[in-house]
């Protein structure tokens, strides 16, 4: 806590002196503002925690126990930006015992978003839906996050890009196996990405409140490098002070292949009910193709509140 004072007090007194150091540490370079460096903080600790943090999964876990309503807005783009199938829905998660339900209290539906038989006409509300709604009671779920670790070797299809789905938003800057040409390029932290990104560590103010922010982008000298080895354009994360529990994360991502290209970008805020960080803003913009599927642009935004 005296080191948090410390730092707050000249951040505020001393914003417009400040300069930046770079730092290497385990062979990744690290940029620090110098009100932190003076206080001789212990960065290396902090950075660390930051690789290993798993408040963000653990948020989306959160959701597993509570109840909330949600607003719903997705939209399927044509190539020009106009919307040419949407949905537009109120819905409300009801805990009860150790079970949840789902119930829809408004919808309104354009162009061919559903077929004939109500099953999703795109692949994005498909997996949106495989995130955030539920068309059954389920029952004996729990917000643990340890000792659970995604994995899509067992699945197939759909269910194996679902699995993709979850690992690269709730895990991102972590590989993940079974997506050709950047499985391993997802990786921020390896020896390789230390060669491609650089990382700056800051403390920002953010509606009245201090943050930790962390940064991560591709460094500006690549060259043809970047075409082939970035995917993540940028990634900036938000921590509680205090906690370290991320409260605000960006990221964009891109990269083109033979068999596919995808330009995403993702936003996510976070809330507390009670004791418990949660979700109450999702944004998210995609155009992406992939062989054997016709090229879906998209955007959605999920609003949670009214938790109980």
């Amino acid at each position: 806590m005296r080191n948090i004072v410390i730092i707050y007090f000249l951040l505020i007194t001393n914003f417009g002196l400040a300069q930046d150091t770079t730092f290497i540490i385990d062979k990744q370079k690290l940029t620090l503002p110098d009100v932190i460096v003076r206080n001789n903080f212990d960065y290396k600790r902090l950075l660390q925690q930051i690789k290993e943090d798993t408040t963000f999964y653990k948020a989306f876990r959160n959701l597993r126990v509570i109840g909330f309503t949600s607003y719903n807005d997705i939209k399927m783009l044509d190539k020009e930006g106009n919307a040419k199938a949407s949905l537009l829905s109120k819905t409300r998660q009801n805990r009860l015992g150790n079970c949840r339900t789902m119930d829809v209290l408004e919808e309104t539906i354009t162009g061919n978003f559903y077929d004939a038989d109500h099953h999703y006409n795109y692949l994005t509300p498909e997996l949106y839906a495989s995130l955030f709604f539920t068309k059954t009671s389920i029952c004996n779920e729990n917000n643990i996050v340890k000792g659970h670790d995604f994995s899509a070797s067992d699945k197939k299809g759909m269910e194996k890009h679902k699995e993709q789905l979850k690992m690269l938003f709730f895990n991102p800057g972590k590989k993940i196996p079974g997506i050709p040409f950047i499985g391993e390029k997802l990786d921020l932290y390896d020896d390789g990405a230390k060669k491609i990104y650089q990382y700056k560590l800051d403390i920002q103010e953010r509606n009245g409140e201090m943050f930790y922010v962390f940064a991560i982008t591709p460094k500006e000298d690549l060259g043809l490098l970047k075409k082939d080895r970035v995917v993540v354009d940028e990634m900036i994360t938000w921590f509680n002070l205090k906690t370290l529990e991320v409260m605000y994360r960006t990221y964009v991502l891109s990269y083109k292949a033979g068999v596919y290209d995808f330009d995403v970008s993702m936003e996510v805020e976070m809330t507390k009910y009670n004791n418990l960080i949660v979700p109450k803003l999702l944004r998210y913009r995609g155009n992406w193709d992939v062989i054997f599927k016709k090229r879906e642009r998209a955007l959605f935004t999920a609003t949670l509140f009214d938790f109980k």
